[in-house]
């Protein structure tokens, strides 16, 4: 009986460690959670062909210096475009596809809505492709790999 009472003790003791060591997995963060964040430029190609770099001395365009795609308080956008100029609206996130809409002023040629499909998602980083031309760059499609400042 005593031999019955150690066994059954020592088993218990055992689960209750082997329950005490198991870690529940951390859910990866969604691409909403990824995104909400300020995201500076990096680097900026318009058509394939390098426009800017961080720091570098002979960037085509260094206006984009200025640009800001601010999505730190949902559903709230504050994007400031490579001529300086900054929109207010809101944004979603569909799948793979970050719209902003509603933009005041309206970007010329948008109706209010500028769309970019996400990619290289890190919490740190991200690249947006722009899914129409962009007027303002001569009718360029740009892809923005942004970072977090």
């Amino acid at each position: 009986m005593n031999k019955t009472k150690y066994f059954f003790f020592v088993a218990i003791n055992a689960l209750f460690l082997f329950l005490a060591s198991c870690k529940g997995t951390t859910p990866e963060p969604t691409t909403e959670e990824r995104m909400k964040k300020s995201w500076t430029v990096q680097s900026v190609t318009e058509n394939g062909a390098a426009a800017y770099t961080n720091g570098a001395a002979n960037n085509t365009r260094p206006g984009y210096s200025q640009f800001q795609l601010n999505l730190a308080s949902p559903p709230s956008v504050t994007y400031r475009s490579v001529d300086g100029q900054t929109f207010t609206g809101t944004y979603s996130i569909s799948g793979s596809t970050l719209t902003l809409t509603g933009l005041t002023p309206q970007p010329t040629g948008t109706n209010g809505t500028i769309s970019f499909n996400i990619s290289n998602l890190t919490d740190t980083g991200v690249t947006l492709t722009r899914t129409t031309a962009d007027p303002k760059t001569g009718n360029s499609t740009n892809v923005y790999t942004l970072k977090t400042p």
